[in-house]
């Protein structure tokens, strides 16, 4: 987390929450009921919001093997300055080493607003 603060992103782990063990339905919840959003590498997210078809919170989802921010770093902090104004309207920020994704909330209706690749 810490380089998402020194990049000036305020974070806190789950832990730091008291929510280390809470079920992924209720981070969500909590999330969104403090105008977070979620930084995770972890695909249940995504699938709750998609089966759900949630609105918020937003979810940056990490899909690289190295987690390390010296090797994925840099590109979280560039979508998340990319994608702030999605983020805020909710979104789905998809990044793997050679590009991200933006997916506007709610995932997969027929009204998708917006659909981007290739943020760098």
């Amino acid at each position: 987390m810490e380089f998402l603060a020194q990049a000036g992103f305020q974070a806190a782990h789950l832990s730091t929450l008291g929510a280390a063990n809470a079920p992924d339905p209720d981070l969500m919840a909590y999330a969104k009921a403090h105008d977070y959003f979620i930084l995770t590498h972890n695909l249940d997210f995504v699938a709750i919001l998609a089966a759900t078809g949630g609105d918020a919170p937003s979810v940056v989802q990490i899909r690289a093997d190295d987690l390390s921010p010296a090797v994925i770093g840099t590109q979280i902090i560039s979508a998340l300055r990319q994608s702030a104004d999605e983020m805020l309207a909710g979104a789905l920020v998809t990044i793997d080493p050679r590009r991200a994704r933006i997916t506007m909330l709610p995932i997969g209706k027929a009204n998708d607003r917006l659909r981007h690749s290739g943020l760098h």
